[in-house]
């Protein structure tokens, strides 16, 4: 299982992802789920897997095969280097995504495994404005709209929480990457195949440069710093919540029996 989640900003984009592969109790390995693509000054791609290992491999090694033939003989006519819109981009993915199962469906459905791969791609095209879009195994996709600024994939439920309460089209691109660190941060307390090294990239609106990308380990000084603080803010915001009547009431009644009982020790 993995975690990943992509924010669409007024500002730009948020993408972060945990690391963990998991198939089974001695089988953890660290992957890489987050995976770029550029054509300097021109267009931009993030994509972030969860699924199949071995499909989500074969989904990326293709597109970079693709993009990098484009426009030599016999390249395929579409490629990320050549679609004109993020949509494009996304239903691109979602067939290539789709082959990519169906050339080893027959095999693993005999093994009782699948080979299903769920995606998101985000990014900027020139002229275009930044997108973020989610791709699922048969192919078909959505995108974001004005009341959800994220997309998820893998194991989401733990993460989304903190999200719903903190996302929204203003939120700045910082507010937005230690929002996401934050959700990893759940997920991972809550679901042993979900773990570290997180990646956490930061796109701002028409640059078409990828100039804030970071890898935290688990012993990284600034993700601790950061789970401490947020740990600690909570315990201390659970303390702060008001009191229910009843507990005011044995409070004082509490008070003044204790008050008694030392009186009558003395006497």
């Amino acid at each position: 299982m993995t975690y990943c989640v992509a924010i669409d900003l007024d500002e730009g984009l948020v993408f972060a992802s945990d690391s963990r592969t998991n198939a089974g109790v001695d089988q953890v390995s660290t992957y890489s789920k987050m995976h770029t693509f550029e054509v300097e000054g021109q267009r931009l791609f993030v994509v972030l897997a969860a699924g199949n290992l071995a499909t989500t491999q074969a989904v990326v090694h293709r597109l970079q095969r693709e993009m990098e033939e484009a426009g030599s003989e016999g390249a395929a006519e579409t490629s990320l280097a050549t679609v004109n819109h993020m949509s494009q981009a996304a239903e691109y993915l979602g067939r290539i995504n789709r082959e990519e199962q169906e050339k080893h469906s027959e095999a693993l459905s005999k093994s009782g495994m699948k080979g299903d791969a769920t995606l998101i791609i985000g990014g900027q095209i020139a002229g275009e404005d930044p997108a973020i879009y989610l791709v699922y195994p048969q192919g078909n996709y959505i995108t974001t709209s004005q009341k959800t600024r994220f997309l998820q994939i893998g194991e989401s439920k733990y993460g989304k929480p903190i999200l719903d309460r903190i996302i929204d089209a203003g939120t700045s691109l910082g507010d937005a990457a230690r929002c996401a660190l934050v959700s990893i941060d759940s997920t991972i307390r809550s679901n042993l195949t979900v773990g570290p090294p997180i990646e956490v990239l930061v796109y701002e609106r028409d640059t078409l440069e990828m100039d804030h990308y970071l890898c935290l380990e688990a012993d990284d000084e600034y993700l601790r710093s950061l789970t401490h603080a947020w740990d600690e803010n909570v315990k201390k915001a659970f303390t702060d919540l008001p009191r229910f009547d009843w507990e005011h009431r044995h409070g004082r009644k509490d008070r003044g029996t204790r008050v008694s009982r030392r009186a009558r020790r003395k006497s």
